[in-house]
């Protein structure tokens, strides 16, 4: 009799779990008329304290160049973001949130804590803090290995 997979049982679960988490906000974000990666792109550009260059979205966001300019093409089409020169280096185009941005972001936070609420309804207080610690505890453990 072979012991039982528990790191593959985890790992299904988690990424069960994650899937759930997808829908849900794609739910919620649907009517908010933004995807997911587009949400995580504004979210990312409200954090810095200056307007950040696309390079510097791509290496936070851990994802191609390419990929950030069709996330900001889309957004700034929307009105959330402006491409702005840098004042320092005339080749370098900063992406700034603007007031369409930052209303978007308020509708986005609302959102995600509504999907979030639907996939954690069944945690009591908690239960959601232990939660919390085993999430982080994974995502700045030892064996981390992106920045």
């Amino acid at each position: 009799m072979t012991a039982p997979d528990t790191s593959g049982q985890l790992a299904e679960q988690l990424l069960r779990l994650t899937r759930r988490l997808h829908r849900a906000q794609k739910r919620y974000l649907d009517p908010v008329g933004i995807t997911p990666a587009q949400s995580r792109l504004l979210r990312t550009v409200a954090h810095y304290e200056a307007p950040p260059r696309m390079a510097d979205l791509a290496e936070h966001l851990e994802v191609v160049p390419r990929a950030v300019t069709t996330l900001v093409d889309a957004l700034e089409t929307n009105g959330a973001v402006r491409r702005v020169p840098d004042p320092s280096n005339r080749r370098v185009i900063r992406i700034e949130l603007t007031d369409q941005g930052r209303s978007t972001l308020r509708a986005l936070r609302d959102a995600r804590r509504a999907a979030v609420e639907d996939v954690l309804a069944p945690l009591d207080d908690d239960q959601r803090e232990v939660l919390g610690d085993l999430l982080a505890e994974l995502l700045t453990g030892p064996g981390r290995t992106t920045p």
